[in-house]
């Protein structure tokens, strides 16, 4: 069911993010997702948080279709399903050229048509039906000697609006990062809208999962100039440039640029400004962190899903938002 969730990276310790997953559990978190970077696979960490809790829903935020066959990533998500009790949300999404190309040595071409037909294998498998042929995934795979939950929740990743009306249109859900209360009301919503309506279907029931950087923190503007350490990275990413541009930050992309090309990173983080982080993120005195995810429910996100900002007490950000 939607509701406020988490994400629980597990950053350098294992033992104390399944710890974390156990905190969120008991505090009524309704789900909590695994970010899929260049440490743990984030579908064998989901195993250890399903063996440490008992009623959370759990997935991957998201995983990188390229990563795994479709056959490979049924299994392995049914697997979780069964052993989680039925708790198993499915994230996919296509992530970006540098990492599809240097890290698993494919090539991402025609985003929309790959999202479609992984999406379409995986959900045949998990139905008992023969998978669909595509052009550019192909399989002929049939679950034997176990029947996995039919409905296991898709999700897809999405920013633009062509793959927010594919979410719509083929998924149960829809994950969002770096998008801002605004963005979610005015872009996300209306195009998924359309991508249920294209394929006969109502928004009811659709969770919109929205990530949202929290921390309870005195100190706001230290917490910022750590997020703006982390956010370089995505700010050179095409798909997100474009979707913060969409957003109305087009001077911030422009001034970022230019720090980059001066070969000045410092210049190019202080483009980050204030104004985008303060749409972003929900930090500051515990009614702040409440308040800060609350405009992201009432943009509608279904799932705002709170997540840690580094050098930061994330343990108090749990707390702090579980009243919202």
């Amino acid at each position: 069911m939607p509701g406020l969730g988490t994400f629980i990276s597990v950053g350098k310790s294992l033992d104390q993010a399944v710890e974390r997953a156990k905190r969120a559990d008991a505090l009524g978190y309704a789900s909590a997702y695994v970010t899929h970077t260049a440490g743990r696979d984030s579908l064998t960490v989901l195993m250890a948080y399903a063996a440490a809790t008992e009623r959370i829903r759990l997935g991957p935020g998201v995983l990188p279709i390229y990563s795994r066959t479709p056959v490979a990533t049924a299994q392995a998500a049914a697997t979780i399903d069964e052993y989680s009790g039925g708790r198993m949300v499915l994230g996919l999404g296509v992530s970006h050229q540098v990492t599809v190309e240097h890290w698993y040595g494919q090539k991402l071409d025609l985003p929309l048509k790959a999202m479609r037909e992984y999406a379409g294998i995986v959900r045949a498998c998990f139905r008992g039906e023969d998978p669909p042929e595509g052009e550019i995934f192909h399989s002929r795979f049939r679950f034997r000697g176990c029947e996995p939950r039919p409905d296991l929740p898709i999700y897809v990743a999405a920013l633009s609006p062509r793959m927010l009306r594919l979410a719509g249109e083929i998924a149960d859900g829809v994950m969002l990062w770096l998008c801002n209360p605004d963005y979610i009301r005015d872009v996300v919503v209306p195009e998924v809208r359309a991508g249920r309506e294209r394929a006969g279907l109502s928004m009811e029931g659709f969770d919109v999962v929205a990530a949202v950087p929290t921390a309870v923190a005195d100190d706001r503007a230290a917490a910022y100039e750590t997020m703006r350490r982390d956010l370089v990275t995505y700010w050179n990413l095409p798909f997100y440039r474009a979707m913060i541009e969409r957003s109305g930050f087009g001077e911030e992309i422009a001034g970022f640029d230019e720090g980059m090309r001066a070969g000045d990173v410092e210049r190019a983080k202080a483009a980050i400004s204030d104004r985008f982080l303060d749409d972003l993120t929900a930090i500051g005195t515990p009614d702040e962190v409440r308040a800060g995810v609350r405009r992201y429910a009432d943009a509608g996100a279904t799932s705002p899903c709170i997540g840690g900002v580094p050098r930061t007490d994330f343990d108090e950000a749990l707390e702090a938002a579980k009243a919202v």
